[in-house]
């Protein structure tokens, strides 16, 4: 999968931010989040799609209306694993939140208004797991290190629609020898 072999890439890249310590995190976050709202990993898988399809088409917009740079920015300042409902409107409206809450809980039956609250918590996690492919500070400053493979894979510049953050998750516990998403 492109997306994956690109966080690989990043991973083994000194001058790109990914590490395995930090795919590590982000599995841990999404398993403990699934521990704390009693989902299995199967629900919670369906769930990352879900909501790593909408963020993709949000960044989309972002990246249209505002431009790769304000994206990347975007990236940087609300990937983690901490709660940010900044990190949410910044890419959904209200309407848009309720219309992804809806459709997540159709594909999971999960609870909608407990999937808007883990949307604080799921936003930032797939914004960490974009933010692998950013520079790295003390990597040199030049136009080929400058943008962000992770993040370009996951717009899906050429347009193939090859995208699915649930997958990713799943080759990113392979990787790292956890089996547990």
């Amino acid at each position: 999968m492109k997306l994956f072999d690109q966080i690989l890439g990043a991973i083994n890249n000194p001058s790109q931010q990914a590490s395995s310590g930090q795919l590590a995190n982000i599995l841990n976050t999404v398993q403990q989040l699934s521990s704390s709202y009693n989902t299995n990993p199967s629900t919670m898988q369906t769930l990352m799609s879900v909501v790593g399809s909408s963020v993709r088409s949000g960044l989309q917009q972002k990246r249209s209306r505002d431009g790769y740079d304000q994206t990347q920015a975007y990236v940087n300042q609300y990937s983690g694993a901490s709660p940010s409902p900044q990190a949410v409107s910044g890419l959904f409206s209200q309407n848009q939140v309720q219309q992804l809450a809806q459709l997540a809980a159709q594909r999971t039956g999960l609870n909608p208004n407990m999937i808007v609250q883990m949307l604080p918590i799921l936003v930032p996690i797939v914004l960490n797991l974009l933010q692998s492919g950013s520079r790295a500070q003390n990597a040199p400053n030049n136009p080929q290190t400058s943008q962000n493979t992770v993040l370009d894979t996951f717009l899906d510049a050429n347009g193939d629609g090859e995208v699915d953050i649930a997958d990713v998750m799943q080759l990113a516990g392979r990787y790292l020898g956890q089996s547990r998403f």
